[in-house]
């Protein structure tokens, strides 16, 4: 395919994904009006803050998803991670731990963890499903270990006020997403690893014969979704002020479920950030207001399942229409 022919397919490409992003955001919107229409609280600045601060955990941990799932992986030890890395900042603290180095280490726990996935997968050669899945069991049987199967409270709490404020009216949790959104924009989209992170998800032999260097990809995509995880966990922490090892339970599932919402294909070379961070707020909306409308909760499982299956199967119906 010479250069005439790339561009027009490029193009057409752009178009599509920018199309996609405008129907979720187009989503978005007539489910708020619905939910403003049927609700007293649900348009309150109170809600909005809440349902702002509620997006950030679920962001952060579907950005790193992202990384992932463009290189037709999956990482299931995110919720883990979330844990491990929570009880072990309430742990250091609560020990005499300065704040700070007790964050910077919670964070480096996490993305150890995150290389250990990518050596499992690089090295091992174990599929990511099973590479990641054990690290779910370990990361979840570690925090359990710790702790006791008890909860460890914060001893500062100049740390877990930190959710509670806004930076001007935006809440800090979600100025925290958008710092790390911009982040993993720059890496993705405008960095030489970003653009071998597309190679290998749309063709890794391809991109092995190009002289992409694929063990380097998958290290940095599995440690930085691990990073991702290790940053909820700390959010997690300061909002609700304890370390608690049975939390981010099922965080996984949010955070694939808002990655190919939000455009990512599960296989692989295809997403982005912007549209992650969309399908992060669609999903957390469905949760905030079915909450307001008491519905069962059992039924926020069941629409944000169909909505997965219904947006796999319209990128599918595109794929094949491409072809």
């Amino acid at each position: 395919m010479n250069t005439a022919e790339i561009r027009p397919v490029a193009r057409r490409q752009l178009n599509v994904k920018m199309l996609m992003q405008l129907s979720l955001v187009a989503l978005l919107l007539v489910v708020w009006t619905l939910l403003s229409f049927s609700t007293t609280t649900f348009a309150t600045p109170g809600n909005i803050t809440n349902l702002l601060r509620q997006t950030a955990i679920g962001g952060v941990l579907a950005i790193g998803q992202t990384f992932v799932i463009i290189t037709a992986g999956i990482d299931l030890s995110v919720g883990s991670l979330v844990a491990v890395t929570g009880v072990s900042l309430a742990l250091m603290v609560s020990h005499g731990v300065p704040l700070t180095l007790a964050i910077v280490l919670a964070l480096l726990l996490g993305l150890a963890a995150g290389l250990i996935n990518g050596f499992a997968i690089h090295k091992l050669g174990l599929p990511p499903f099973i590479a990641t899945l054990a690290m779910l069991s370990v990361g979840r049987g570690t925090a359990l270990l710790l702790t006791g199967g008890q909860s460890i409270s914060m001893p500062t709490s100049g740390f877990t006020a930190f959710s509670t404020t806004n930076v001007w009216v935006v809440p800090s949790l979600f100025v925290v997403l958008l710092l790390v959104a911009a982040v993993g924009w720059v890496l993705l989209h405008r960095s030489r690893w970003g653009r071998y992170v597309f190679a290998y998800g749309s063709n890794k032999e391809a991109a092995r014969l190009s002289g992409v260097n694929i063990g380097g990809v998958v290290y940095f995509v599995y440690g930085f979704s691990a990073l991702c995880a290790a940053i909820a966990g700390v959010l997690v922490v300061s909002r609700i002020g304890v370390g608690v090892p049975t939390a981010g339970t099922g965080y996984e599932l949010d955070s694939i479920a808002a990655s190919v919402i939000g455009g990512a294909s599960l296989f692989g070379g295809e997403g982005g950030i912007f549209g992650t961070i969309l399908g992060a707020l669609l999903i957390t909306t469905i949760s905030n207001g079915a909450n307001l409308l008491n519905v069962d909760p059992f039924w926020q499982q069941i629409i944000t399942g169909l909505l997965i299956a219904v947006i796999v199967f319209l990128d599918q119906l595109r794929k094949r229409r491409e072809a």
